[in-house]
């Protein structure tokens, strides 16, 4: 926050005043210190959220509020670790999948939430749900 303070970043600063906020919020609904996981969590929950905007401004042809959006959520990114690659996100799916003993739509609980503590912060759940889908259905 020093940093965009001192490099005069606008945009920043308030993403970063915004992000303090909402974890301060979640901290005051858990009553207690969130953890790492927790901040991720809020993080990914505000990147998604200003993803989603971005979309509903473009769709109401309001492309200069969607690229707000879109640069908040970049913004957000940059506090994220490093996302997993395609084949990272297959073979922890399928290691997943070969440890819990899953056999189909029914183990898909149990895949993913294996998978949820390894990739929290660093691969989008959606997409991950999606192939844990298509690999116990098939």
């Amino acid at each position: 926050m020093k940093a965009a303070m001192k490099a005069g970043d606008k945009q920043q600063l308030s993403v970063i005043r915004m992000l303090l906020a909402a974890i301060q919020t979640r901290e005051i609904e858990a009553r207690a210190e969130l953890s790492d996981q927790d901040v991720l969590a809020v993080i990914e929950k505000l990147v998604k959220q200003r993803n989603d905007s971005a979309k509903q401004f473009a769709d109401a042809d309001r492309q200069d509020r969607a690229a707000a959006e879109l640069q908040e959520a970049d913004i957000l990114k940059t506090y994220l670790p490093e996302q997993l690659s395609a084949e990272e996100i297959a073979a922890l799916v399928d290691a997943a999948i070969a440890a819990s003993g899953a056999s189909g739509m029914q183990d898909m609980g149990k895949v993913m939430g294996a998978i949820k503590a390894k990739a929290q912060g660093r691969a989008d759940m959606g997409t991950l749900s999606a192939l844990v889908k298509a690999r116990l259905s098939a």
